[in-house]
C-alpha cells in the first residue's frame, strides 16, 4: 500500500524548522529500522519515497523456495511470479509491503527512530544557530526556577541564567522579561562552574545548553554598543571594561578622530545614553573615561573621581604609586575599595594609593 506523505513531511519540517529532506531521510530510516526488527532482516529492506507520485513504498526481499520455512523471509514460486514473472527457485524478489503488515509495535518503533533522528538534526541546527550568537545580547522570558538558577525561554529553546551570572540584588518572577549575554553554547549539555579557580558545580541540560550572563563585562560592553551608534560604526572603540555587577563599572573608550569627544558621545546628551544602560543593570553606576596609550595618564583617569597629583611608574613590576590629597583618599579608594579595584581591573596595573605626605616620605626613604 502506498502512503501519502507530502503534507506530513512539509508540516513536520515547518514545525521543527528543519529541511524537508531531513524529515524524508528520517522517515525512510525509521521505516527501514522497524521492518528490519519486525522481520529479522538487516540488509534486505528497501524503502523508497516516490516524490513524483507522493508515495512511500516498502519492499521486503524474499527468497523463492518450494518449501516455506519462514513466511517472513520465504515466498513460493507461484506468489513470486505474481510480482515478477521471471522469478525462479533460489532467486530473490522484492515483495511490496504495506505499513499495516508491520503492526502497531513496529510502527511505534519506526516513529521513535524518526523522532530521534529529527530531534538530533534539530539540536544540531539549534547549536549552530546559537553558537553564532555567542557573545551577543538576547532577550527571553523567565519560565521557571531550578534551585537558584533561572530558566529563560528564548522562544525555540530554553537557556540557563546561573546564580553566579545574576546581579545579586535583582529578583525575578515567572513571566518577567530578561536580557542577558549569551555566554556559552555547549553541545554536550554540560557546563562547569568555577569559583576562584576551583570547580564549584556542574550544570547539566539538554543539548545545546545555553548559558546566559548579566554580570560579565561583555554584557555591559554590548549594551553600550547597542545604545551608541558611533561604536557600531567604529568611530569609537571600547578599549576596556571593568565591573562590580549591579554596583559600579568603569569603561575606557577611544577614537582616532580628534574631532570627536568619545566620552561625551558615549555618555550622551545629559547622560541619557549611559543612563539607559545603567537602568538595564539595576542602576549600576558607570564611569566612562578616555583611554590613553600612556599608562600613567590612563591610570590617573581610571581613578576618577579622585585627581592624583603625583605618581611614580614602576614598569618592571607593572605597578604605580599615586599621591592624592589626604581628603581624597577615601574617594580614590572607594567604598570597600571598589574604585581602586575597578581601576586595577580596567588598566591591568597594580595601584598603590597614598596620601601626598606618605608619597613624599616614601620617596625620601628610597633616595
Amino acid at each position: 500500500m502506498a502512503v501519502k506523505l507530502k503534507n506530513v513531511i512539509e508540516a513536520v519540517a515547518k514545525e521543527k524548522n528543519v529541511p524537508e529532506h531531513v524529515i524524508e531521510k528520517a522517515l525512510i530510516d525509521g521505516i527501514r529500522t522497524a521492518v528490519s526488527k519486525e522481520f529479522g532482516y538487516k540488509g534486505n529492506v528497501r524503502v523508497i519515497f516516490d516524490k513524483e507520485n507522493d508515495e512511500l513504498k516498502v519492499f521486503l526481499r524474499k527468497k523463492v523456495t518450494p518449501f516455506i520455512e519462514n513466511p517472513k523471509r520465504d515466498i513460493s514460486l507461484e506468489e513470486a511470479k505474481k510480482i515478477d514473472p521471471s522469478a525462479e527457485i533460489g532467486k530473490f524478489v522484492d515483495v511490496p509491503l504495506s505499513l499495516e503488515d508491520l503492526g502497531r509495535i513496529a510502527l511505534n518503533a519506526a516513529k521513535d527512530v524518526i523522532s530521534k533522528k529529527v530531534s538530533k538534526v534539530e539540536k544540531n541546527i539549534l547549536y549552530k544557530e546559537y553558537k553564532e550568537l555567542e557573545g551577543n545580547v538576547i532577550s527571553g522570558i523567565v519560565r521557571r526556577f531550578e534551585g537558584n538558577d533561572i530558566i529563560v525561554d528564548l522562544g525555540r529553546i530554553e537557556a540557563v541564567l546561573p546564580e553566579e551570572e545574576q546581579i545579586k540584588k535583582e529578583k525575578y518572577k515567572i513571566g518577567d522579561r530578561v536580557r542577558a549575554l549569551i555566554l556559552k553554547v555547549i553541545k554536550d549539555g554540560k557546563y562547569n562552574v568555577y569559583e576562584k579557580g576551583r570547580l564549584k558545580r556542574v550544570i547539566r541540560g539538554e543539548s545545546p545548553l545555553i548559558i546566559l550572563s548579566r554580570t560579565h563585562p561583555d554584557f555591559l560592553k554590548k549594551l553600550i554598543e547597542i545604545e551608541v551608534p558611533e561604536i557600531q560604526e567604529r568611530e569609537i572603540e571600547i578599549k576596556a571594561v571593568a565591573r562590580e555587577p549591579g554596583e559600579r563599572a568603569k569603561v575606557a573608550v577611544w577614537t582616532a578622530d580628534k574631532n570627536i569627544d568619545p566620552v561625551g558621545v558615549v555618555v550622551g546628551l545629559k547622560g541619557a545614553r549611559i543612563q539607559n544602560v545603567s537602568n538595564e543593570l539595576s542602576d549600576e553606576k558607570i564611569d566612562v573615561i578616555q583611554w590613553d596609550e600612556d599608562p600613567a595618564r590612563f591610570i590617573m583617569r581610571a581613578l576618577a573621581p579622585s585627581k592624583p597629583k603625583k605618581w611614580r611608574l614602576l614598569e618592571d613590576e607593572k605597578r604605580i604609586e599615586v599621591a592624592v590629597p589626604k581628603n581624597e583618599l577615601s574617594l580614590a579608594i572607594g567604598k570597600g575599595g571598589i574604585n581602586a579595584k575597578l581601576a586595577h581591573k580596567l588598566t591591568g596595573w597594580h595601584i598603590d594609593i597614598l596620601s601626598e605626605e606618605d608619597f613624599e616620605r616614601l620617596q625620601q626613604l628610597e633616595r
